[in-house]
Order: C-alpha cells, then structure tokens, then sequence
C-alpha cells in the first residue's frame, strides 16, 4: 500500500498512477485528519465488486464455503468440457 500526501501526489502524479496500475498497489491520499481518497487499479476495483457481489447473501457465500471445503479435502472432480 502506498500513502502520499496531496501536494505529494500532485508533484508526481504519473508515477503514483502508474505504480497503482502496474503493480496492484492501493494507494492511499491522506487529506487530513481522518480523512482521504483510495485509488486502486479497475482490475482491483472489479474484482472487489464482484466478491462483494458473490458475498451479498448467505446462501451464495455458504455455497463458496462448501465449494472451497470440498476442493481443501479432495471431494471435488474435473470435467472436460465439450468444444464445438
């Protein structure tokens, strides 16, 4: 995670974005006491969104649960799929 000032971020903003989108970093523009902006990459942002997504009922994240216990003991299977 980076942390950068405002005046810190407007000097080199380039830099700052391109760290953020080449590397998956979050970075963090403190703008005050308690107070700041969060810059993530899309790919990061769509990927949050979607597990939020997948996490918004009960029902969906106990099937993640099972899912993942499954795969942990060895219970899972593989199948070929078709190609046309």
């Amino acid at each position: 995670m980076l942390v950068a000032s405002v005046s810190d971020f407007r000097k080199d903003i380039k830099s700052y974005l391109d760290r953020v989108a080449k590397n998956f970093e979050t970075l963090i523009i403190n703008r005050g006491k308690e107070n700041g902006i969060v810059v993530m990459s899309l790919d990061e942002y769509n990927s949050l969104m979607a597990t939020n997504h997948e996490l918004a009922s009960r029902k969906n994240e106990m099937r993640l649960d099972s899912a993942i216990e499954k795969l942990k003991s060895g219970n899972s299977f593989e199948k070929q799929l078709i190609e046309d």
